[in-house]
């Protein structure tokens, strides 16, 4: 049943170490150029970003982490709780099991219960286009997420691994509901070819979950009774910080960039790559549910993109977004290989 793997899943990525071994997100790469003069007050950074025409108070998203299980309503209802106090965007785990199964409802809904006005992120898969309406119905969704995940599939025993007309599903999708439609990866990146195809599909938003966080293929393989396929793609996908220079080099919508993103420090070399917010999931599930906890890991992270920001003379997101950075190493070797001059960030 799609809830008891729902838990599982919950269940391991908790309690197990289930990120990428060898390969890194990239970030390490990117230096940031240090501004000895930022004639600025760090006291009046402002963080805010605004998206789809809501204000939020920080780019940080909370990624899809859960739902679809009743344990999963606690988690839900916590995150909701911190979201709307702090003003950050939060999304939910694929909705398909509430969709199909009435019951599991309110462990989605329960979001916007605590969080009335908060943006809302829905989620289904691309073959799901029958459930679209229904998902952003039982979230009261502001943007609908539409999952990619082809590696997970191939490792997870009921994995669904006919994936042919995926990009003319999500084009109908786009075209079957009422507010934007997110094409999100599952922790193995986004290149700038397949960021293309999803915004002439009509997509608005890209979150490119890239690699080097969370391995779907490591949460697979300890479900899995044969774990040779999992140990072997384990650290399989793009980057984050390359994916993140991919996709924003090659389409014009708004770009989420998450995948082992654990710091404000991180995070502000991903908007200076050009992402307009950035999201992190497995920490928050890491954590206890506790609320002062759970705010206090939000202020951290807003502070230390705040210090970042600073040390650079960037008085908002904008500011960020323009400055000076160098790439180094196997990032700006992938980089320049595919086409893009790394030159043209750190001479702004």
């Amino acid at each position: 049943m799609i809830s008891d793997r729902k838990l599982e899943h919950l269940l391991i990525c908790k309690n197990y170490d289930v990120e990428f071994k060898n390969k890194t997100t990239g970030f390490e790469d990117i230096e940031l150029i240090h501004n000895a003069l930022p004639e600025i007050d760090k006291n009046d950074i402002d963080l805010s970003t605004s998206v789809f025409g809501k204000k939020l108070d920080s780019p940080l998203f909370i990624t899809a982490i859960t739902g679809g299980h009743p344990s999963s309503k606690e988690i839900n209802e916590q995150l909701a709780i911190v979201a709307e106090e702090n003003n950050i965007a939060l999304g939910v785990g694929s909705q398909r099991a509430a969709c199909e199964h009435p019951e599991l409802e309110d462990t989605y809904s329960v979001v916007r219960d605590n969080a009335p006005d908060c943006l809302l992120i829905g989620n289904i898969g691309a073959p799901q286009l029958n459930l679209a309406n229904k998902a952003v119905e039982i979230l009261d969704a502001d943007i609908l997420a539409i999952h990619l995940n082809p590696l997970q599939e191939s490792i997870q025993p009921e994995g669904d691994l006919d994936a042919r007309g995926y990009l003319d599903l999500i084009s109908k999708i786009t075209d079957a509901v009422d507010i934007p439609v997110m094409a999100k990866e599952t922790g193995c990146g986004i290149s700038g070819d397949t960021a293309r195809q999803l915004a002439d599909a009509g997509v608005s938003f890209i979150d490119i979950e890239g690699a080097g966080g969370t391995s779907w293929a490591a949460v697979e393989t300890y479900r899995a009774e044969d774990r040779y396929y999992g140990e072997l793609f384990w650290d399989w996908g793009i980057p984050t910080a390359i994916s993140t220079a991919e996709v924003v080099n090659n389409v014009d919508i708004p770009v989420i960039s998450s995948g082992g993103i654990r710091s404000g420090l991180e995070a502000a070399k991903a908007i200076a790559l050009g992402a307009d917010s950035v999201g992190m999931a497995l920490p928050f599930l890491k954590k206890s549910i506790s609320h002062e906890e759970l705010t206090q890991f939000i202020h951290k992270f807003n502070d230390s993109l705040r210090i970042a920001m600073f040390l650079v003379g960037a008085n908002n997101i904008e500011e960020l977004k323009q400055s000076k950075l160098v790439v180094r190493g196997k990032t700006r070797e992938w980089l320049n290989e595919r086409g893009i001059n790394t030159k043209n960030y750190s001479r702004r």
